[in-house]
């Protein structure tokens, strides 16, 4: 089980605030679920001390786009564009059910957890009808891990017989999506400070929702109080299907439907024009930037440095390991610099910024800056400490460049509201050795599952 809150004094190790100054060796305070105290050197203040000399302590890490339950599902499609790849995969996701997801979400959360990440934005839109409750198979795989979740709860009207890409039998009618959506709020969502579990609105994307469930879902999440989501502007053949059908781009799309504001972030958008990247900072609208993802895709490089020059709140994202099988976030702050280096040269992403992006920008999107996000005294005590001593590391005088752009470091300890998740770097809520036996099951049933429909 993961520790409970105490009074953790964490000393000794380089500190990165992330919206406040760095320490070459200093402190970061716990009290209970929140942060107490940073700065430099070895504090006088009691509690349970930890010396983490050799290490680098940051926030824990903000994970703005995922799919938990394609964890079931990798190493599918393996060189194929966004829509070969939903093509195939929609079928095989058609056979999902509770207890795939619970495996599949509790091994990808696990995965995220060992790469640094104390928050998870998880976008579920694929409801079999004999598939049982796997929305709330994902609440409680994170509850199980002890990690937060920010759980969108997606939805599809646009089956093949009306010109989308998933099978009829993956898409819910407007009036039953809306109404699962509302009951998932109903359910699951906290809008206190320090919740474990939030709940958003997040109807797929253009090509699989009508512009009918578009507009009334951000009607029902505004009604409710809770954040939108979709992806948007993901590949070229999103956007010239938007053009042939709507006469729009997607961000147009999105803006005439009321689908930009501070309260919506998006995922991807790969695709914009100067005009769109505009709107999105005039309007206050985030994004989930997934470089591994669109890489892996073929989907192109989000104009990340564009972005950030007009003030977008950029987070970053996994997306589905369906389509980033390595499944951490830890490894995306490099591979977001590398792409945006290769794309605009040398300046395009400091390593600085890729740290914001994991953490504050993430955050940003969420609608959580003031909870989580930074080494901020009063904060929730959201801690990742990292460790830099080891021979991938060793030499690197910067730490955050050592993060950044070094292997993957080991975690000491990550800590969530005050709890400690990885200690060594080990699970402690969760034995690994289970998650993977159940991971291997959950992906056997459903490959089998896909080929006896396939037959």
């Amino acid at each position: 089980m993961a520790e409970r809150p105490q009074r953790l004094v964490l000393h000794g190790a380089s500190v990165a605030t992330v919206d406040g100054p760095e320490h070459a060796e200093g402190h970061v305070v716990l009290d209970g679920d929140r942060i107490a105290a940073v700065g430099s050197g070895s504090p006088e203040s009691g509690g349970r001390r930890i010396d983490v000399s050799g290490c680098l302590i940051t926030p824990g890490l903000v994970n703005t786009h995922h799919h938990l339950y394609q964890w079931a599902t990798r190493g599918y499609a393996a060189d194929s564009t966004l829509f070969e790849w939903l093509t195939r995969l929609y079928p095989v996701w058609a056979g999902l059910d509770e207890e795939v997801v619970h495996a599949a979400a509790s091994a990808g959360l696990a995965q995220l957890a060992l790469s640094g990440a104390t928050t998870v934005a998880d976008h579920h839109y694929v409801f079999p009808a004999a598939g049982g409750d796997v929305f709330g198979a994902v609440i409680s795989a994170a509850r199980r891990v002890g990690l937060r979740l920010h759980a969108v709860r997606g939805s599809m009207d646009r089956g093949a017989s009306h010109g989308g890409l998933p099978p009829d039998s993956l898409v819910e009618d407007v009036d039953n999506a809306l109404a699962g959506t509302d009951e998932a709020i109903a359910r699951f969502h906290d809008p206190a400070a320090d919740a474990q579990i939030r709940v958003a609105v997040g109807p797929c994307s253009p090509f699989t929702v009508s512009t009918e469930l578009m507009r009334r879902s951000a009607e029902l999440a505004r009604s409710r109080g809770v954040r939108l989501h979709t992806h948007l502007a993901e590949t070229v053949d999103e956007q010239r299907q938007c053009l042939a059908e709507f006469g729009r781009t997607p961000a147009e799309h999105a803006d005439e439907l009321g689908w930009l504001g501070p309260d919506v972030w998006l995922a991807h958008t790969v695709h914009l024009a100067d005009e769109a990247v505009a709107r999105l900072a005039e309007t206050g609208t985030g994004s989930a930037h997934c470089p591994s993802s669109n890489g892996r895709l073929g989907a192109g490089v989000a104009p990340l440095r564009a972005m950030l020059d007009a003030g977008v709140h950029v987070g970053l994202g996994v997306d589905g390991v369906a389509s980033n099988e390595a499944g951490g976030l830890g490894e995306e702050m490099r591979q977001a610099l590398l792409t945006a280096r290769a794309q605009h040269g040398p300046r395009a992403l400091s390593v600085r910024e890729a740290l914001w992006t994991a953490t504050l920008g993430g955050a940003h999107c969420l609608g959580r800056q003031q909870e989580i996000g930074s080494l901020t005294p009063g904060k929730l005590a959201d801690v990742a400490v990292w460790e830099l001593d080891d021979l991938g590391h060793a030499g690197i005088a910067d730490p955050v460049a050592a993060l950044v752009l070094g292997p993957l470091p080991r975690l000491r300890l990550l800590v969530r509201g005050g709890r400690i998740v990885v200690r060594d770097g080990h699970l402690l809520p969760v034995s690994e050795v289970d998650l993977t036996r159940e991971l291997r099951g959950a992906a056997d049933r459903i490959r089998a599952n896909a080929q006896e429909v396939a037959r």
